[in-house]
């Protein structure tokens, strides 16, 4: 499945981009100037002013650096009503998680934009290249409104390629940008590396829709190396593989869900009840499975158990 780049929030191009930018602007400065005091309100309101005047990146660059300490590393701390209005801005925008300085660093990103989209996108790749990890972090967030998205993909893929378990997280989790430009390859790769690095996938958007048949055919591959060696097993490998699962996978699922803890076999009955599961689902009726399969979903429901009580 090709990255869907279609999709209709992305912050796309021209007046697009142009709305998502500033209207990002316009809540950041809100939402800063709300948590911070007054002095470090209007700190970040003039560094905004110098970035946008700006003929090179030397202001940008400053106030990047400065931005921590001028408005501090507090957690935003926003209302439903803040989150729901980035979604309205920019459908998949959920900066719930973030801190007041990576907002105000992803805002002063967004401010450096002065029409060049390839001008833009050099910077980001420079910036990205030489930040510490925290500024990384910051700039990786902002990856939803920033404008010449596509030329950014590039950097992206390069920041779920760390090992730094943060870093990826800034472009895996809560982030809509993957979905909408990483290809195939690049999307399966981001999967596999969070099993590798010990992150979550339930945080990455729309996980499900991007599911595909060689990433069930790696997951499985993952499960039974590890098995041989005789590591444990993420039950979220089973939601990956179980709508396309081969017969291979179908055994692997079976194999979780018989000699798997109790955790695992949770997973396993979570993940098949994905409609797209009923071959898999018909193979636990053969093995004489599908009664305990059944009174495991059926607590899942009671107890509404679902993918992050499990990760």
């Amino acid at each position: 499945m090709p990255a869907l780049t279609s999709h209709a929030g992305h912050n796309g191009k021209g007046d697009v981009a142009a709305t998502v930018c500033k209207g990002f602007l316009a809540l950041a400065d809100e939402w800063i100037v709300r948590a911070v005091s007054d002095n470090a309100a209007s700190w970040f309101r003039r560094a905004i002013e110098s970035v946008r005047a700006a003929s090179d990146g030397n202001a940008l660059a400053a106030a990047i650096g400065l931005a921590p300490r001028r408005v501090g590393k507090a957690d935003l701390s926003l209302t439903s009503d803040d989150r729901a209005r980035a979604s309205a801005l920019r459908t998949g925008l959920d900066p719930g998680d973030w801190s007041i300085d990576q907002l105000a660093r992803s805002a002063l990103m967004v401010a450096s934009y002065a029409g060049d989209d390839a001008v833009f996108a050099a910077q980001f790749d420079a910036f990205c290249s030489t930040a510490e990890i925290n500024e990384l972090i910051a700039l990786c967030r902002g990856l939803p409104v920033y404008p010449a998205a596509e030329r950014l993909e590039p950097r992206a893929r390069e920041a779920v390629r760390s090992g730094m378990k943060p870093v990826f997280e800034a472009v895996a989790h809560r982030n809509p940008y993957p979905v909408e430009f990483f290809g195939e390859d690049a999307w399966n790769q981001m999967v596999v590396k969070a099993f590798f690095i010990g992150s979550r996938l339930w945080p990455i958007q729309q996980l499900d829709e991007r599911g595909n048949p060689r990433l069930a055919r790696m997951l499985v591959d993952l499960a039974q190396e590890r098995w041989a060696a005789g590591r444990p097993v993420s039950g979220e490998v089973w939601r990956c593989v179980a709508p396309h699962a081969d017969a291979e996978g179908i055994g692997a699922l079976v194999r979780a869900f018989e000699t798997g803890g109790e955790r695992e076999r949770l997973s396993v009955a979570l993940a098949l009840q994905q409609p797209a599961s009923q071959h898999a689902n018909a193979a636990f009726g053969r093995r004489g499975l599908s009664g305990q399969l059944t009174e495991l979903q059926s607590h899942l429901v009671m107890e509404k158990i679902d993918w992050t009580s499990l990760a």
